[in-house]
């Protein structure tokens, strides 16, 4: 098909729910994407942080092509030793006890509220049941994830919305406490607000939610969907502030490029939900653990993490010498970039012409590439974006 086929079926067949930028990516290789027509990108978007290991790594399709040949799917009602692997690796790298594994990061951060409800619950019974989210926040597309988000902007259409949710300002601690009260049952925070503006919270504030939490038996939950499996440079973004959380939430890079959540919770939780109330269909799947499996190996060595840093480094050191840039905001290689011309969407839209794929985020420009992207190719794209935001 050509381009204009794809583009007239798309609009004939499909519902509009997307605006596409004008390319249509058909194979990669690294952080190298090809479209239909033969035209290479440099890809500094990753799937919006899902390929964390780039297109077609050797390794990872060697693990899920294997996997596709012995067993594709089997229900929940088996044991899967390619279940047990990943949740062990989960719990090893996070110092949590145990995993439910889903489809992902809305339905990983579903059964994380459901979890929290549950918890208090079953210790204090009715009544109970607030959780604090973020105002500017993002938690996914479902109707209950879309009530935990906290911009106005997705609290349209769909009601009425799931109760429930209260939303304080970010960094602002007196906010917080002025929302607490006997009903609430959880705090959830994304550490990096990904689609609200690649915004960090600060560590005075992300303590006292975690000391807040520990005086009032009140849940701890990170949203880790976008900042986890290494973006920032840790394993997963909770362990640059030293605290420990009740409950995470990861996705995304973590099955680098196969659909795969999965929501971690202490000891203290492991027992909360039993047979009969949570459960999926495809989640955990063989093909969706192998892919898990491979990329844990890969991206959560002390080498690798380093390696993460310093490209995060290297490429806000490029950033910093293109014209048009005003700010530049961000941990590791989860990187938003505020434009002096505020023109963030037809950057965007002029860097696809240019051979660049690259995201926006409100009013910026948002940067995930591959975790294993080359400074060859991180080069290649700061030279592209420089063109086209010095034009």
């Amino acid at each position: 098909m050509t381009f204009e086929e794809i583009k007239t079926d798309e609009q004939k067949y499909m519902m509009h729910a997307y605006g596409r930028f004008n390319t249509a990516i058909v194979s990669g290789k690294g952080a190298t994407a090809k479209d239909v027509n033969g035209k290479e990108y440099i890809d500094f978007t990753s799937g919006i942080g899902v390929n964390c290991l780039g297109y077609s790594d050797e390794g990872w399709v060697k693990a899920v092509s294997g996997q596709a040949a012995a067993i594709q799917h089997i229900s929940n009602l088996y044991y899967s030793p390619l279940q047990v692997e990943v949740s062990k690796k989960l719990c090893e790298l996070t110092g949590m006890d145990k995993v439910f594994l889903c489809n992902s990061g809305a339905e990983a951060n579903e059964c994380a509220i459901k979890i929290a409800r549950k918890y208090s619950y079953d210790k204090y019974g009715e009544g109970r049941q607030k959780i604090i989210t973020l105002v500017n926040s993002f938690h996914g597309r479902t109707v209950t994830t879309l009530a935990a988000t906290g911009q106005d902007v997705f609290h349209n259409f769909f009601f009425p919305f799931t109760e429930g949710f209260e939303y304080v300002k970010a960094n602002d601690i007196d906010d917080l406490k002025a929302h607490l009260s006997d009903e609430v049952c959880a705090i959830f925070i994304e550490l990096i607000q990904g689609e609200g503006g690649v915004m960090p919270l600060s560590e005075e504030f992300v303590k006292a939610i975690s000391d807040i939490c520990r005086e009032k038996d009140i849940l701890f939950m990170i949203d880790e969907v976008q900042t986890g499996v290494s973006r920032t440079g840790e394993v997963y973004c909770y362990q640059h502030y030293g605290l420990q959380p009740d409950v995470i939430t990861s996705a995304k890079g973590l099955g680098g490029g196969v659909p795969i959540g999965a929501c971690v919770c202490s000891k203290s939780l492991a027992d909360v939900l039993t047979a009969g109330t949570h459960g999926t269909t495809f989640g955990g799947n063989p093909i969706a653990c192998a892919a898990a499996n491979y990329v844990l190996s890969q991206v959560t060595t002390d080498s690798f993490l380093a390696e993460v840093r310093k490209k995060g480094d290297y490429i806000r050191a490029g950033l910093a010498k293109i014209g048009n840039v005003k700010e530049i905001r961000g941990i590791g290689m989860m990187i938003g970039i505020v434009t002096e011309k505020d023109n963030a969407k037809e950057i965007a839209a002029k860097c696809v012409e240019n051979g660049l794929l690259i995201l926006t985020a409100k009013n910026l420009l948002r940067l995930l590439p591959p975790l294993n992207i080359t400074y060859d190719e991180i080069d290649k794209g700061l030279s592209i974006l420089k063109t086209v935001m010095e034009a």
